[in-house]
């Protein structure tokens, strides 16, 4: 059984605080590289989603969820 991560939650969290992606990479000290991956549902290193939490306010659960994937 595989598992993804999806970062659904993080654009939506972007959308209500109206902040733009840029932004967030700008304010996090995120590179667009970065940004890029979590657009993909790429994995990030823990740094980076602390980063963008203590930014944003939030927690991991906050930004991502793990979805599991069954055979």
């Amino acid at each position: 059984m595989g598992m993804s991560i999806s970062y659904k939650k993080l654009w939506k969290i972007l959308i209500d605080k109206d902040l733009q992606k840029g932004e967030l990479a700008e304010k996090a000290g995120i590179s667009n590289y970065t940004l890029n991956k979590l657009k993909h549902g790429e994995n990030v290193n823990v740094d980076t989603l602390a980063k963008i939490c203590a930014v944003l306010g939030c927690g991991f659960d906050d930004i991502m969820e793990i979805i599991s994937e069954e055979k």
